[in-house]
């Protein structure tokens, strides 16, 4: 018998689960683009987007997924035969790499593997090694989803600032902003790149690039038409924002957002509420852990995210699960990634447990709750006690 049958619920990290207030506000007829409440609506959006991103620097929005935000940001500043320093701690910072190769950019990859974050030492004798300054961009994913790694963003640029290196500093908050800690002009960031479907609580569609104005120094003499982020980020009219027809569902979306973010108490409460509930998951994993074959990719809690968690617990396990959980009980549980090649029989070894955005502690413990039921209807080994674990984290909040 499946007891799946009523409003299922999606861990997986992004989309992530949309507020009713989100929805509402996009279920209502298309306004006028030319004048009016709209125009007022979206330079309204700006100022608060700066305020989740942490800088007084420039935002330019797109009508993409995150793809397009990557290639967004590589667009206007990185051209064909430029190098560019990739630090990749999972798949999709390997991805950004290799959206620049395919844009004619030298890329050199750093491989930190899919349970370490970035290390710095290595980073810093790469840039020390670079005399000539050849390297013009570092990437760096600040979350990579597939991996859960979470990466001191700060720390590279104290590194490169170390090693007296001027290129740019790139980051990838696709997974982290809204959710994990970020800030862009204290970590002397020059360009971060985002979307609106995970800690931004809307659905996928809108791609976004902060610059500051070194970044905007460095923009191309020849950048698309679409892709150039000048008059999206200082428009005269509505439709430059967009190089186009705006999209006005998502922007009423993304306002019923923004508020939703600041009603709660601001950013620094956002953060506080993920960092919580990420500490009651990672407590029932741990005690899972004690007695089968579950674990943590990422071992130390100062390196795991608190938008995302990847687990291991070993084929046929993860696929299992998954199914299990979801077509008994209503939770889509997120695929592993990266961690294997999909006909490899390890591919199904993996989960990912998203808790991004617009999660409270029932959600979190609901989701813990079915998957304790997953592992027992399964006859997985697990430690008992998980669940009294992660309460007990929700109790001291």
């Amino acid at each position: 018998m499946s007891l799946a049958h009523g409003r299922n619920y999606l861990a997986i990290p992004g989309p992530s689960v949309m507020p009713d207030r989100v929805l509402n506000a996009m279920h209502q007829a298309a306004p006028n683009i030319y004048e009016g409440e709209l125009v007022d609506m979206v330079a309204g959006l700006i100022p608060d987007l700066r305020t989740v991103a942490r800088t007084e620097g420039h935002v330019a929005i797109y009508i993409a997924n995150g793809h397009g935000a990557w290639e967004a940001a590589l667009s206007n500043v990185v051209a064909a035969g430029d190098k560019v320093l990739v630090l990749a701690t999972g798949r999709f910072g390997h991805g950004w790499g290799e959206m620049a190769r395919a844009l004619g950019a030298e890329v050199e990859v750093m491989d930190f593997g899919n349970r370490s974050p970035i290390d710095l030492a290595q980073v810093d004798t790469r840039l020390r090694a670079d005399r000539d300054g050849d390297i013009k961009a570092v990437m760096a994913v600040h979350v990579d989803t597939a991996t859960s790694v979470l990466n001191d963003i700060a720390g590279v640029r104290a590194t490169m600032d170390a090693a007296g290196h001027g290129a740019l500093l790139m980051a990838d908050c696709i997974a982290s902003l809204g959710c994990d800690r970020f800030e862009m002009d204290a970590w002397g960031v020059d360009i971060m790149v985002t979307a609106s479907q995970k800690g931004l609580m809307t659905p996928p569609g809108l791609g976004f690039v902060f610059f500051n104005d070194k970044a905007a120094a460095a923009q191309l003499d020849r950048v698309s038409n679409y892709w150039n982020w000048a008059k999206r980020a200082a428009p005269d009219y509505l439709y430059e924002y967009f190089n186009g027809t705006a999209p006005t569902h998502h922007l009423f979306g993304l306002r019923a957002a923004l508020d939703l973010i600041a009603e709660e108490g601001g950013i620094e409460a956002v953060w506080a509420r993920h960092d919580r509930l990420a500490q009651a998951i990672w407590a029932a994993f741990e005690v899972w852990g004690n007695a089968g074959p579950l674990e943590l990719n990422v071992a130390e809690a100062a390196h795991r995210s608190r938008a995302v968690t990847a687990v291991r617990i070993g084929a046929p396990h993860g696929t299992a699960l998954r199914q299990w959980v979801e077509h008994k009980a209503g939770v889509t549980l997120g695929i592993g990634l990266g961690m294997a090649e999909p006909e490899d029989p390890a591919w199904h070894g993996f989960f990912r447990v998203g808790h991004m955005g617009h999660v409270n502690a029932h959600m979190v413990l609901g989701v813990l709750g079915v998957i304790e039921a997953g592992l027992q209807a399964l006859d997985v080994p697990h430690g008992d006690g998980a669940l009294a674990a992660a309460a007990r984290v929700i109790a001291e909040g």
